[in-house]
C-alpha cells in the first residue's frame, strides 16, 4: 500500500483504468506522497480524522468486545446528548417503528435499533457534524455526495443480503461505511488545503487508494474482519470465490445499482460486470426489482438518519 511505484487507478464500469485529469506532474507527485503517508499512518494504527467525533470509534471498539453490555453502549451514546437525540429520532422513524409506538428512553431505542443500526446512526451524526465544520467547508459538497451514495449503497446492500445468508443489518452498515477511506482522504487533504488540479482529477487520484485506507481505518476502530475485508475488496469486480456469497459479494454487487439510481429510466444493471451477481443469484431483472424497492428504502433511511 506504500509502494511508491504503484500508480493509483480507479474503477470505470468493470475496468480499472489509470487515473487521469488536469493535475500537473508536480501536483500529482505531491498527492501521491500525501496518499502514501496516509496509507502508512493508518496501516500502523494511527487514525486522525479531522472534526470526526470520536464517539464513533468508542462505540465500535466497545462493540468489538464480546463482554460489552447494553448498559455500556447506552452509557457511551448517552454521553453525547445530540447523538442520543439522533438515536431516539431514528428508532421512532417510519423505517424502524413499524408498530407506531413511540419510544421516550434511550435504552429502549438502542434495543429497537440493534448494534449495527446504532453504529449507522453514529456515523450519520458524525457526517452531519463534519459537514457543519467551517474548516471542512471546501469539501462540503463532496461530503454530501459521498453520504448520499453511502445511503444508496447501504440500502441496496441490505436488500441484496436478504437473498443470501449474510446478515442484512451488517450489510447495511458495511454499505454505509464503504466510503470511509474517501472521507478520510478528503478530510485530511482539506485540512492541508491540498487540491491538486481540478476536483475531478483529485477524486480520480484517490480512487485507487480509498479502499485499502478505509479497511485500515475500520480495523483500527475494531470492526469485524468480514466488514473490513469487504471495504478493502470493494473494487475487485472480477473477484473469484467458489463458495456461497459473502459480505464482500453483497457490497460489490450494490455498487452498480447505486450508480444506476442516478440515471433516468430504463435502468439496466450490467450484472455480467462482476462475479458477485452470480454468487448472489441476482439477474438484471432481479436488480431492476431491487432498485424499485431501494428508492423507497433510501427515502426512509434519509428520514431516519436525518
Amino acid at each position: 500500500m506504500t509502494n511508491a511505484a504503484v500508480v493509483p487507478t480507479y474503477k470505470s464500469g468493470a475496468k480499472s483504468v489509470p487515473a487521469s485529469g488536469v493535475a500537473t506532474p508536480e501536483e500529482r507527485a505531491a498527492a501521491l506522497t500525501f496518499l502514501q503517508k496516509l496509507a502508512a499512518e493508518v496501516s500502523a494504527g494511527t487514525v486522525d480524522l479531522p472534526c470526526f467525533p470520536d464517539v464513533v470509534g468508542r462505540i465500535s471498539n466497545a462493540l468489538a468486545d464480546p463482554s460489552t453490555t447494553s448498559d455500556r453502549l447506552v452509557t457511551i451514546v448517552g454521553a453525547e446528548p445530540r447523538l442520543a437525540a439522533r438515536v431516539l429520532q431514528t428508532a421512532n422513524s417510519a423505517a424502524f417503528n413499524s408498530s407506531g409506538k413511540p419510544l421516550a428512553d434511550l435504552r429502549s431505542a438502542v434495543t429497537r435499533l440493534g448494534q449495527q443500526m446504532v453504529q449507522s446512526t453514529a456515523m450519520s451524526y458524525a457526517m452531519q457534524h463534519m459537514k457543519n465544520e467551517a474548516s471542512l467547508r471546501s469539501i462540503a459538497q463532496p461530503l454530501a455526495e459521498l453520504w448520499n451514495r453511502s445511503i444508496a449503497v447501504a440500502s441496496i446492500s441490505k436488500l441484496l443480503a436478504m437473498r443470501t445468508k449474510v446478515n442484512a443489518d451488517e450489510a447495511f452498515l458495511t454499505g454505509l461505511l464503504h466510503g470511509i477511506g474517501s472521507l478520510y482522504i478528503m478530510a485530511r487533504a482539506a485540512r492541508l488545503a491540498m487540491a491538486p488540479g481540478s476536483e475531478t482529477a483529485w477524486m480520480e487520484l484517490i480512487g485507487g487508494w480509498h479502499a485499502s485506507i478505509g479497511k485500515a481505518v475500520l480495523q483500527s476502530w475494531g470492526f469485524s474482519d468480514p466488514m473490513c475485508d469487504a471495504v478493502g475488496e470493494q473494487g475487485e469486480l472480477e473477484r473469484k470465490w467458489k463458495h456461497e456469497a459473502t459480505l464482500t459479494d453483497v457490497l460489490i454487487a450494490s455498487m452498480l445499482p447505486a450508480d444506476a439510481l442516478k440515471t433516468a429510466g430504463p435502468r439496466v444493471v450490467a450484472t455480467e460486470a462482476s462475479n458477485a451477481y452470480l454468487r448472489i443469484g441476482a439477474t438484471p431483472a432481479d436488480c431492476g426489482a431491487i432498485l424499485a424497492q431501494a428508492e423507497e428504502q433510501i427515502r426512509l433511511v434519509h428520514e431516519a438518519l436525518g
